[in-house]
């Protein structure tokens, strides 16, 4: 089969956010204590953080990780985990049915996130709490000193304020599942006083307020528009949760979750500027895809609570293969074509729970195999996004009866000179010869590299023995053709390609 891509270098969607290659840290599982938190083990520094796990998170190249949580942040009260770790009470957590230990809490957090190299998304709780709770947090975060709860930080030995930017206003509050779930117009409410109050403190914060907590909630499309009703004047973002599913354990079918992703950005990008005409106001509502990722072998009730109220117990520790790895890229690759509107994106989460990163409890850390198009897309999905023409063959699914064979990303980095294209090859059955035609980057590019992700066995995955059974390798069919290049694409690869002016 034969596909063309052609781009214009003038012609670009938008600056491509660093912020949307986020992940995302709750105290659910493994995830903390064990994962990115483990005093004692062979690399944990002196504040107990694993050295493994950092170095594999700057590896991925994550740019925001949002903590903490997730469902339980609605019934989490964030002066539990600050102050002398001795004196730190023992909770029972009803968002996941364990004991939560507290030792890791906010300043822990935001330690670990400077030592790694990544910015701190912090979320409110309007669960169990509200603009009251929400104002403290923010003052004990952010305000230099002369205050009680900025001389309470400095009393624990934080002198200086931790300035976190990125603020979630709770988490799913539809959800019936959701401690302290409520009604549109209840949360609606809730999010603008607790905005505004925000807002009194630190002007200069950026402020996600909870989308529906699926597109197929009863509630969506509704609640979006509701809820932005009440505070679009005090929001900047919007969030979206998705997770995918190989329902039917066929791969022409779980390819449409990709489509599927596209239509659920445009919708709510379209309620959001539905909101935004009957103000008659030209600000855009940005989006947050603050959750998303493959998760559907780990999804029965026996996976996300264990009995005896726990610490730490192994939940959600789903397993990725060769396909999920398809999926995921083809998922980065859609965020990206998207980023005039999505500025952040989540991948949920990060280590262990539902993971790219992976642990042994006092052992070693290793690379799922949706880490690879992650961290290869991060590392060169940068500049701007442009728009690309995609001339490809389709095929018939279920899901989408039109499903194009390639989907395909450019970015351009006008800093660098560096332009990357990102294709993912859904024919199971032939390779793709592609043509890319890039117009206006003048004459003598170098090839840079050339990868591509592809698995014989798609249900292939990377474990603690064979951590590198499924990865990137080179691909030798990638030539430079005058202004272009023309590639072959295995069936079923996601592949990256990079020139350079030469």
């Amino acid at each position: 089969m034969r596909a063309k891509i052609v781009v214009d270098r003038d012609f670009a969607l938008s600056d491509l956010d660093r912020r949307v290659f986020g992940a995302f840290v709750e105290h659910l599982g493994r995830c903390v204590y064990g994962g990115i938190f483990e005093p004692g083990h062979p690399t944990a520094d002196a504040k107990g953080f694993r050295g493994d796990v950092m170095e594999l998170t700057r590896e991925l190249g994550t740019s925001i990780i949002r903590y903490p949580g997730g469902n339980f942040m609605s019934g989490y009260n964030w002066e539990d985990g600050v102050g002398p770790v001795e004196a730190r009470p023992k909770k029972l957590d009803l968002a996941w049915f364990s004991t939560e230990p507290n030792t890791f809490g906010t300043n822990e957090f935001v330690d670990w996130c400077k030592a790694t190299g990544v910015e701190p998304m912090l979320g409110v709780n309007l669960g169990t709490r509200g603009p009251d709770e929400a104002r403290e947090y923010l003052e004990y975060c952010n305000h230099p000193s002369g205050s009680h709860f900025a001389d309470l930080r400095r009393s624990h030995g934080y002198e200086q304020p931790h300035d976190v930017k990125f603020w979630c206003l709770g988490n799913e509050m539809d959800g019936p599942w959701q401690i302290g779930a409520k009604t549109a117009q209840e949360y609606g409410r809730t999010a603008l006083e607790t905005a505004k109050v925000m807002r009194w403190i630190d002007p200069t914060l950026v402020l996600s307020a909870c989308g529906s907590s699926h597109r197929q909630m009863p509630t969506y499309g509704s609640w979006e528009y509701e809820v932005l009703d009440h505070c679009f004047d005090q929001a900047d973002f919007i969030s979206l949760h998705t997770y995918f599913a190989n329902k039917t354990d066929e791969i022409d079918e779980y390819f449409g979750v990709i489509d599927q992703m596209d239509s659920f950005i445009k919708e709510v990008v379209a309620i959001c500027d539905a909101v935004a005409a009957k103000r008659r106001s030209p600000k855009r509502i940005m989006l947050s895809f603050d959750e998303w990722n493959v998760w559907y072998k780990t999804h029965k009730i026996e996976h996300m609570r264990k009995p005896g109220w726990p610490e730490a117990p192994a939940l959600l520790e789903e397993i990725y293969n060769a396909e999920d790895a398809l999926i995921v890229g083809g998922a980065l690759i859609t965020l990206m074509n998207n980023a005039d509107r999505v500025k952040c994106a989540c991948l949920a989460q990060l280590v262990n729970v539902i993971g790219p990163i992976m642990t042994e409890t006092g052992g070693p850390a290793w690379r799922q195999s949706i880490f690879h198009p992650f961290a290869l897309s991060a590392k060169h999905g940068q500049g701007r996004v442009l728009q690309a023409k995609i001339d490809t063959p389709t095929m018939v699914t279920k899901a989408v009866p039109d499903m194009p064979v390639l989907l395909a990303a450019v970015t351009d980095d006008p800093a660098t000179g560096q332009t990357a294209i990102f294709a993912l090859n859904r024919s199971s059955s032939e390779s793709l010869d592609v043509e890319i035609g890039l117009r206006g980057f003048g004459p003598n590019r170098t090839l840079i590299e050339a990868l591509e992700l592809h698995h014989p066995n798609l249900k292939a995955s990377n474990t603690k023995s064979a951590p590198n059974t499924v990865v990137p390798r080179p691909n030798a069919d990638v030539t430079i053709e005058g202004d272009g290049l023309r590639a072959k694409l295995k069936p079923l690869s996601w592949n990256v390609i990079v020139t350079k002016a030469g």
